[in-house]
Protein backbone atom coordinates (compact mmCIF):
# COMPACT_ATOMS: atom_id res chain seq x y z
CA UNK A 1 0.00 0.00 0.00
CA UNK A 2 1.78 3.30 -1.03
CA UNK A 3 0.82 6.68 0.83
CA UNK A 4 0.13 9.99 -0.87
CA UNK A 5 0.23 13.42 0.15
CA UNK A 6 -1.85 15.74 -1.55
CA UNK A 7 -2.86 19.90 -1.00
CA UNK A 8 -6.12 20.80 -2.72
CA UNK A 9 -7.61 23.83 -2.79
CA UNK A 10 -11.30 24.08 -3.46
CA UNK A 11 -13.13 27.37 -5.32
CA UNK A 12 -17.11 27.82 -5.46
CA UNK A 13 -19.31 28.27 -2.76
CA UNK A 14 -17.65 26.75 -0.06
CA UNK A 15 -17.53 28.88 2.90
CA UNK A 16 -20.47 29.38 5.11
CA UNK A 17 -22.14 25.91 4.21
CA UNK A 18 -20.60 23.64 6.72
CA UNK A 19 -17.60 22.65 4.14
CA UNK A 20 -14.71 22.85 5.99
CA UNK A 21 -17.01 20.61 9.29
CA UNK A 22 -18.20 18.39 6.59
CA UNK A 23 -14.50 17.43 4.88
CA UNK A 24 -13.49 17.10 8.53
CA UNK A 25 -16.40 14.56 9.38
CA UNK A 26 -15.33 12.66 5.93
CA UNK A 27 -11.57 12.29 6.56
CA UNK A 28 -11.89 11.18 9.57
CA UNK A 29 -14.60 8.63 8.92
CA UNK A 30 -11.67 7.57 6.44
CA UNK A 31 -8.88 7.96 8.79
CA UNK A 32 -7.19 9.96 6.31
CA UNK A 33 -4.50 12.65 8.47
CA UNK A 34 -4.42 16.17 7.78
CA UNK A 35 -6.11 19.37 8.07
CA UNK A 36 -8.81 21.97 6.49
CA UNK A 37 -8.99 25.85 6.53
CA UNK A 38 -10.92 28.25 5.14
CA UNK A 39 -8.79 31.55 2.89
CA UNK A 40 -9.84 35.04 2.95
CA UNK A 41 -10.14 34.64 -0.59
CA UNK A 42 -13.16 32.24 0.18
CA UNK A 43 -11.80 29.51 -0.88
CA UNK A 44 -10.83 26.11 0.89
CA UNK A 45 -7.36 24.71 1.34
CA UNK A 46 -6.69 21.12 3.01
CA UNK A 47 -3.86 18.43 2.90
CA UNK A 48 -5.18 14.94 3.27
CA UNK A 49 -2.64 11.88 3.62
CA UNK A 50 -2.46 8.50 3.35
CA UNK A 51 -2.95 5.57 1.41
CA UNK A 52 -3.38 6.73 -2.39
CA UNK A 53 -6.68 5.17 -3.04
CA UNK A 54 -8.20 6.38 0.23
CA UNK A 55 -6.60 10.07 -0.39
CA UNK A 56 -8.21 9.75 -4.07
CA UNK A 57 -11.59 9.10 -2.79
CA UNK A 58 -11.25 11.77 -0.65
CA UNK A 59 -10.31 14.10 -3.19
CA UNK A 60 -13.38 12.56 -5.07
CA UNK A 61 -15.61 13.77 -2.30
CA UNK A 62 -14.70 16.84 -2.24
CA UNK A 63 -15.35 17.55 -5.73
CA UNK A 64 -19.09 16.85 -4.43
CA UNK A 65 -19.04 18.57 -1.16
CA UNK A 66 -22.01 18.73 1.04
CA UNK A 67 -25.35 19.76 -0.10
CA UNK A 68 -25.25 23.14 0.05
CA UNK A 69 -21.86 23.61 -1.08
CA UNK A 70 -21.67 24.81 -4.73
CA UNK A 71 -18.01 23.21 -5.89
CA UNK A 72 -16.51 25.07 -8.89
CA UNK A 73 -13.05 23.47 -8.69
CA UNK A 74 -10.61 21.29 -7.41
CA UNK A 75 -7.16 21.98 -7.63
CA UNK A 76 -4.58 19.16 -6.00
CA UNK A 77 -0.95 18.79 -5.91
CA UNK A 78 1.42 16.55 -4.74
CA UNK A 79 2.45 17.74 -0.43
CA UNK A 80 5.37 17.94 1.22
CA UNK A 81 5.41 15.84 4.28
CA UNK A 82 5.97 19.11 6.31
CA UNK A 83 2.64 20.03 5.10
CA UNK A 84 1.16 17.85 7.77
CA UNK A 85 3.09 19.92 10.24
CA UNK A 86 0.10 22.00 11.03
CA UNK A 87 -2.27 19.13 12.53
CA UNK A 88 -2.78 20.37 16.00
CA UNK A 89 -1.14 17.78 19.03
CA UNK A 90 -2.84 14.79 19.16
CA UNK A 91 -5.36 15.16 16.71
CA UNK A 92 -5.00 12.68 13.27
CA UNK A 93 -7.27 15.65 11.52
CA UNK A 94 -7.61 19.35 12.74
CA UNK A 95 -9.92 21.88 11.67
CA UNK A 96 -7.62 24.81 12.09
CA UNK A 97 -8.73 28.55 11.54
CA UNK A 98 -9.03 30.99 8.73
CA UNK A 99 -6.19 32.73 7.02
Amino acid sequence: MSGAIRHVTVTGRVQGVGYRAWVADEAMMRDVEGWVRNLRDGSVEAVFAGPADVVADMIAACRRGPSMARVDAVREQDAHPDALKLLRPGERFSMLPTI
